[in-house]
């Protein structure tokens, strides 16, 4: 960031036209460097109506366009304008303001007037305040070649409301990728389910025998009635349905298909034959996935 400035240093009788006052404030002065603005934060020694002095964490080129943000005491808001480099002694530079407005002047003098600013006294060679800023000058020096050796950055901190909005954007950063883990596992797991699902159902799709309905009711463990349908009550429908089952290898009924009767009542059936449970049939001393028929009666 620094560059080899050339001094332009006035060391002769005062040429200024219009007294400077004493101002110590903070002050950020932003120059563009091959397309990119570089603000270099600093703080102002004195102001008058056509320019500033200030001591800037950087240097600067005379001839150089900058831009200007210092907040003048008791003014509510900041003084924002161009300004063009004039000279440049060490981290001390002087800024003539450029196109400053009549508002803005006049922003200065109130400023003079009601902070009772000290004028600055003009002297052959070094002044106090010129000692005074060589030793600012050196300290600000001394603490950018610190920074620099301990490898810390040189440019100034982000303001706290940009550090919230980029805290909020790594948050919703890391939020959205967890998400898309979370979802990539539960599809993962949801894919497997439904692979062990299929295989299941085709297992059980294709029985290993067809067993006497006497012999598989004799195997009959848990048996669970159905509900006889108001709907059918009502209609006087009776009955009884047979449904052909396939019983897989752990007893429950894996799936069924009624061979007669109404709507109503094979549903019935159907919901009650869910919960029914036989021993395993064994082929081979083996449990296997066997077709049989059972009959559910409804009578009223």
């Amino acid at each position: 960031m620094a560059t080899v400035a050339q001094n332009r240093v006035w060391a002769g009788p005062s040429r200024r036209r219009v007294p400077r006052f004493q101002m110590r404030v903070p002050l950020d002065v932003t120059v563009l460097r091959s397309g990119i603005p570089d603000t270099l934060p600093g703080r102002s020694v004195n102001l008058c109506e056509r320019g500033i002095s200030a001591v800037l964490a950087g240097e600067l080129v005379p001839g150089e366009a900058v831009g200007i943000e210092v907040q003048l005491p008791l003014a509510q808001e900041s003084l924002r304008t161009r300004a063009m480099v004039r000279y440049q002694d060490q981290l001390r530079c002087g800024l003539e303001f450029v196109g400053l407005s009549p508002e803005q002047r006049a922003a200065i003098r109130e400023w003079v007037k009601e902070a009772k600013a000290e004028a600055v006294a003009e002297i052959v060679g070094l002044s106090a305040t010129a000692v005074e800023t060589k030793i600012e000058s050196k300290k600000v020096e001394e603490k950018i070649e610190s920074e620099e050796a301990s490898g810390e950055s040189l440019s100034p901190p982000p303001p706290p409301r940009k550090k919230k909005v980029l805290g909020w954007i790594l948050f919703l950063l890391l939020l959205a990728a967890a998400a898309a883990i979370f979802w990539w596992r539960w599809n993962r797991a949801w894919e497997r389910l439904e692979s062990d699902l299929k295989v299941q159902t085709a297992a059980a799709d294709k029985p290993q025998a067809r067993v006497p309905a006497e012999v598989m009711e004799k195997l009959l463990v848990h048996r669970v009635e159905p509900v006889y349908p108001a709907e059918a009550r009502q209609k006087g429908l009776e009955g009884i349905i047979a449904l052909d089952i396939v019983v897989g290898r752990d007893g429950s009924v894996v799936s069924m298909h009624p061979l007669n009767g109404p709507d109503v009542l094979t549903r019935a059936a159907m919901d009650a034959l869910r919960w029914w449970k036989f021993e395993p049939y064994k082929l081979n001393d083996e449990p296997a996935v066997v077709e049989t028929t059972v009959a559910v009666e409804f009578k009223r």
